[in-house]
């Protein structure tokens, strides 16, 4: 292939890969009414029980506001409740209600997850090259610097999907080194 071709060939996979993202947000839109930051949050309720905003937090990887925006939605909705800690009142969870959890039960099963098994069958040194390839894609692209949630959904807000702005640099160099030594 000639080198002029490659950046063409890389974009286009770009293309791809936001086209899946896209089509698979409006799916989940269609299917259930639901974002796919929507989903993780009520995917982490239902997994953790009545559980605090700092532990969805933790658990999908979303800034404590966004997941008490997105709380505040679904309880518009009748999706979720939020209830005081029987052990400490100063405490509030947040609890998926019926219409929760039938709400959830039909959602389709979301991109990142058939990703991160395939991810997973590929050996470390795989790994850390496909990594440091989507680094360095990212750097070029002045994108290196967003700190962006693990989830892919390019149809949400950015606040719902971005948190702040990281200024350390990407350690790639010695990911790759670690790997494969």
């Amino acid at each position: 292939m000639s080198s002029s071709l490659y950046w063409q060939e890389v974009l286009i996979s770009l293309r791809r890969i936001i086209r899946a993202t896209d089509m698979q947000s409006k799916r989940i839109m269609k299917t259930c009414g639901l974002t796919i930051p929507q989903v993780m949050v009520l995917r982490a309720i239902n997994i953790l029980g009545d559980v605090t905003v700092k532990r969805i937090s933790d658990d999908v990887s979303l800034s404590q506001a966004t997941v008490t925006t997105i709380l505040n939605r679904l309880e518009d909705r009748q999706l979720v409740e939020r209830v005081r800690s029987v052990k400490d009142r100063r405490i509030v969870n947040a609890r998926l209600t019926n219409t929760g959890e039938q709400t959830l039960a039909s959602a389709p099963p979301l991109l990142h997850e058939e990703f991160i098994s395939r991810f997973g069958n590929l050996d470390d040194v795989e790994k850390v090259r496909i990594l440091s390839s989507l680094q360095q894609v990212a750097t070029m692209m002045d994108a290196g610097s967003l700190d962006a949630a693990p989830l892919l959904d390019i149809a949400a807000p950015a606040k719902d999907i971005l948190s702040e702005v990281s200024n350390e640099p990407l350690q790639t160099d010695s990911a790759i080194a670690k790997a494969t030594t």
